[in-house]
C-alpha cells in the first residue's frame, strides 16, 4: 500500500509538467495549434505540409513534433516498405527521426541516407546512437553514422544501450563522453545524450557522472510504474535537470502483446487487448512530461495509425494515469518488460 500511495503521489505531480512540456503556444517563432472547443487545431506548417503537435525538447529552445519515427523497424521491413513509411511520416507531419548504427548493421541509416536527407534533411531532427564503449570506437560509429545518413551532422547523438553503472563507468573512462562532446563543440552534433532500457540504475549513474546530456531515451509505459520504473525513477532526475524525455518502449516492444523477445508478440497473457487498448497506452506516454514518443511502426499503416492517435490526443489526468497503472498492475513484470535486469 505505500508503495501504491508513492507511485499515485509521483504520477499525480507529473501533471503540471505535461502541460509546460506541451505546445501549442508560440515558441522559437512557430505557431502551434490552439483552439476552442469543437473547433479544429491549427498546427505548425513547413514546405511539406501540417506538423503534429509539437513538444519542447528540454532546454534547447527546440521544438519537436511529439511522435518520431524509430529506425529500428526501418532497418528491419523490406526496403520498398521502409522509403513507404519514411514518406508516410512526413506526409503525417512527422519530423523526428531515429536510428542507430547497430540497427540491421547500419541499414536503417543507410534508409535514411536514400529516402530521407536528400529531401527532407531541412526539415527533418535526425538523432542516431552508438553502442560505443571506447572513444575511438564512438567516433568510428560517429563518422559511419554521418557517412551513411548522406548528412554533415545530426540533430542528436545519443550514447546508446546503457546496461549498468558499471557499463557507464567503463565508457566515460574509455573516452566516449570526449569524443560526445568534440562532436558538439566540432558542429557534427547538435545535440548530446544517452539512453538505455535495461536499468533505471544506469541512467541514474550517468546523470550523477555528468552534465554534458541534454537529453535521455528510455521505456516510458503504463506497466513501467509497477516494475523496476524508469518513470519514478529517472523522470524527476530528468525534469529537475531539463533535460528532455524522450519515450521508447511504450508497448514494451511486444511484452503488451504477449511477446517475450524484441519486436515479437507471443502466448504470455496479454496486456493488449485483456487490459488496455493501444490508444490508452500511447496516450498515458504522452500523458507524462515526455518531448517525444519514439514509435517501432512495422509498416506503413501501423504508422498512421499512430499518427491518428496524436492528432486526437487529450492528456490523461492523474486519476485516469494511475487507473491505467493499477489495471495492469497484475502481470508479471519478468514477462511484460523482459528486457529490464
Amino acid at each position: 500500500m505505500k508503495y501504491e500511495n508513492e507511485r499515485r503521489s509521483f504520477l499525480k505531480s507529473l501533471a503540471g509538467l505535461t502541460a509546460g512540456i506541451m505546445l501549442p503556444v508560440p515558441f522559437s517563432g512557430l505557431q502551434g495549434g490552439t483552439s476552442s472547443p469543437g473547433s479544429k487545431a491549427v498546427y505548425a506548417r513547413d514546405k511539406w505540409g501540417e506538423l503534429l503537435p509539437q513538444r519542447k525538447f528540454g532546454n534547447t529552445g527546440e521544438a519537436v513534433t511529439m511522435l518520431g519515427l524509430g529506425g529500428a523497424h526501418i532497418a528491419r521491413m523490406p526496403e520498398t516498405e521502409a522509403e513507404k513509411t519514411i514518406e508516410r511520416a512526413i506526409e503525417g507531419g512527422i519530423r523526428f527521426f531515429d536510428n542507430a548504427e547497430s540497427y540491421g548493421n547500419g541499414r536503417g541509416e543507410e534508409r535514411y541516407g536514400k529516402y530521407l536527407s536528400p529531401k527532407y534533411r531541412d526539415e527533418a531532427f535526425i538523432q542516431s546512437k552508438s553502442t560505443a564503449r571506447d572513444g575511438k570506437t564512438a567516433q568510428a560509429h560517429l563518422e559511419g553514422t554521418l557517412r551513411r545518413m548522406k548528412t554533415d551532422y545530426l540533430d542528436l547523438w545519443l550514447i546508446h544501450a546503457v546496461t549498468s553503472p558499471s557499463d557507464v563507468d567503463g565508457r566515460l573512462a574509455n573516452g566516449v563522453l570526449d569524443v560526445v562532446q568534440q562532436a558538439r563543440d566540432s558542429g557534427k552534433v547538435r545535440y548530446v545524450g544517452f539512453s538505455g532500457h535495461s536499468d533505471f540504475n544506469a541512467h541514474l549513474r550517468m546523470l550523477e557522472r555528468t552534465d554534458l546530456l541534454q537529453a535521455c531515451q528510455m521505456p516510458v509505459n503504463a506497466f513501467d510504474p509497477n516494475y523496476k520504473s524508469f518513470i519514478t525513477n529517472v523522470m524527476p532526475k530528468l525534469v529537475e535537470k531539463k533535460m528532455a524525455p524522450m519515450a521508447m518502449k511504450t508497448l514494451a516492444n511486444g511484452g503488451f502483446f504477449g511477446g517475450t523477445s524484441h519486436f515479437n508478440h507471443g502466448d504470455k497473457p496479454k496486456i493488449i487487448p485483456n487490459a488496455l487498448t493501444v490508444e490508452e497506452a500511447v496516450h498515458f506516454s504522452w500523458s507524462l512530461p515526455i518531448s517525444v514518443l519514439i514509435t517501432g511502426a512495422d509498416d506503413a499503416d501501423m504508422l498512421s495509425e499512430k499518427i491518428d492517435y496524436a492528432k486526437r490526443f487529450r492528456s490523461f489526468d492523474a486519476a485516469k494515469r494511475n487507473q491505467l497503472v493499477e489495471k495492469v498492475a497484475g502481470f508479471d513484470g519478468r514477462s511484460v518488460e523482459y528486457y529490464k535486469v
